[in-house]
């Protein structure tokens, strides 16, 4: 065994004397490499990593936790802050359904619960009326909670008297709360809508016009009006205005990108938008046939006389003489002859009655401009292509304006709406919509091919050493199998110092090559 290590160490001093100074600092830095990181790793994998167990908590609920978990013998880091407790992270889970258990974290704000554990008959109305205040606020403040973004909850709940008259009126309720939210945390509409009507639900005789709902930073959160307003308010209006010119820009940017390409042009837009919504009825009358101006008979009715013949026609001199006869009295005349002919029609038509409740919608165009602009010399543009940008946009403006608002549109009139030139751009926008790729720092580089080298070395080592061991174990397997024959001599000639010697030279030559040519150097260079 003494042999065998003093072996490895003549061939571990004869390998490193063999190398080169360069390669002496390679071998030097891979190891020391290989040593960092495994103690990096075993220090990153052999940690504890702690995790929050309880967040936000009062100092005193702290104070017990931390004493709870000490008796269990479980780790534990109190935060900065001291309302934050830390315990190891994959014991997170079962902690908390443990102290739950034990009834820990306990707030000490009373809930329901407190009638049925403190309810006795000296309790005076006043005492109950106050135990019943605060467990709703505390029972709303915890319902609060529970809705994302929400840190924290304080609860203000303001009762009417109750009154023995019955001919009092109601008095409504009202309530303050305000919000502890997350940073950064902006509720939508349903949200502050769901605050509302969770607050107003929970309490009788509560409107939501008497809720007041504020966070930290003292921000109110109003609710909005149920009803469309159909943009009433001007924040509305100039969102809705500025929604219309976007999805039109964008349309046309798409549109003139995928031709000439999205850094060759650029596209905007302005409008002018309608809010007004008009309700109105219309009963209207109209013929069945409007050519004719005519409609359908439903009765018709003619009567006809006519008349030929002689006889005394009217005609004499008035009885002046009667005054009662108001002078409508004649005395005959003489005979005379006549025709008459009486034709009378009545005819009953109908019409078409209309009767039409119209509610137009807002957001009419009534005017919209377009600018586009190419990045192309004017003297190199395209011929034909200024006349097709020019057609395509006043399709556009032709389909997108309202035909009531705006009027009759001549080719004069859509010209005037659109615009296009064509110059070089001096500054080109990015108009790409796509995320920018992700700059990987040049130390990440660095540090995967170092690993990369560490990792190469190390399998060479391993195969090195694995050669080496498969040699030595080749070696002593066969100096075990030369031990083991046993060659009876038959050479009868007396050894000699020489004879003697020569063996000992041919046995080195055979076992030790590398130190029988090193003596016969040796030899050579004396001789």
């Amino acid at each position: 065994m003494n042999e065998r290590l003093a072996k490895i160490r003549a061939d571990i001093r004869e390998f490193w004397s063999s190398r080169t100074k360069k390669q002496k600092i390679t071998y030097i830095g891979s190891a020391s490499a290989v040593i960092l990181l495994a103690a990096f790793l075993t220090f990153f994998l052999s940690r504890t990593e702690y995790a929050p167990l309880y967040s936000d908590v009062p100092r005193t609920e702290i104070g017990r936790i931390k004493e709870a978990l000490d008796s269990q013998g479980v780790p534990n880091k109190v935060a900065p802050g001291g309302t934050s407790i830390l315990v190891p992270k994959e014991r997170v889970d079962e902690l908390l359904v443990t102290l739950a258990v034990e009834g820990i974290p306990s707030s000490g704000t009373p809930n329901y619960s407190f009638f049925t554990e403190n309810a006795s008959f000296g309790m005076t109305d006043n005492e109950f009326n106050m135990a019943k205040l605060s467990t709703m606020q505390n029972e709303l403040a915890n319902l609060i909670k529970g809705v994302e973004g929400v840190k924290d909850a304080k609860v203000m709940i303001t009762l009417p008297n109750e009154s023995v008259f019955l001919n009092d009126s109601v008095q409504q309720a009202s309530a303050s709360i305000v919000l502890n939210t997350d940073p950064g945390h902006q509720f939508t509409e349903p949200q502050i809508r769901a605050l509302y009507t969770l607050v107003s639900k929970s309490l009788p005789n509560l409107s939501t016009d008497d809720i007041v709902i504020m966070n930290q930073y003292s921000e109110y959160y109003d609710m909005k009006d149920d009803t469309n307003s159909y943009g009433t308010s001007v924040t509305d209006q100039i969102a809705i205005k500025k929604t219309i010119e976007r999805d039109l820009q964008r349309q046309l940017q798409s549109m003139l990108g995928t031709m000439m390409g999205h850094d060759k042009v650029l596209v905007s837009v302005t409008t002018d938008i309608d809010f007004h919504l008009e309700n109105r009825e219309e009963n209207l009358v109209t013929p069945v046939d409007e050519e004719s101006m005519e409609g359908i008979a439903l009765s018709v009715q003619r009567i006809t006389e006519s008349f030929t013949g002689t006889g005394a026609g009217a005609g004499g001199t008035p009885e002046a003489e009667d005054p009662t006869d108001n002078r409508t009295g004649f005395v005959e005349g003489t005979f005379g002859n006549g025709d008459y002919e009486r034709i009378e029609e009545t005819v009953n038509n109908e019409v078409n009655r209309i009767r039409k409740e119209i509610v137009e919608s807002p957001y009419k165009i009534r005017d919209i401009g377009i600018q586009v602009v190419v990045d192309s010399d004017p003297a190199s543009m395209a011929p034909g292509l200024q006349g097709n940008i020019e057609q395509l946009l006043s399709t556009v403006v032709r389909t997108s304006l309202d035909k009531v608002a705006a009027g009759e549109l001549t080719e004069e009139a859509i010209n005037d709406k659109i615009f296009v030139s064509a110059q070089p751009f001096e500054g080109k926008p990015d108009l790409s919509t796509d995320s920018q790729p992700i700059n990987i720092p040049w130390w990440v580089y660095v540090i995967g091919a170092a690993l990369l080298l560490v990792i190469g070395i190390l399998v060479f080592a391993y195969f090195r050493k694995r050669r080496r061991e498969r040699e030595l174990e080749e070696e002593l397997v066969f100096e075990e199998q030369q031990a083991a024959i046993e060659v009876d001599d038959i050479n009868t000639e007396v050894e000699t110092e020489g004879t003697l010697r020569r063996k000992q030279l041919e046995k080195m030559a055979k076992e030790k090559p590398e130190e029988f040519a090193k003596l016969l150097r040796t030899w050579i260079a004396e001789e």
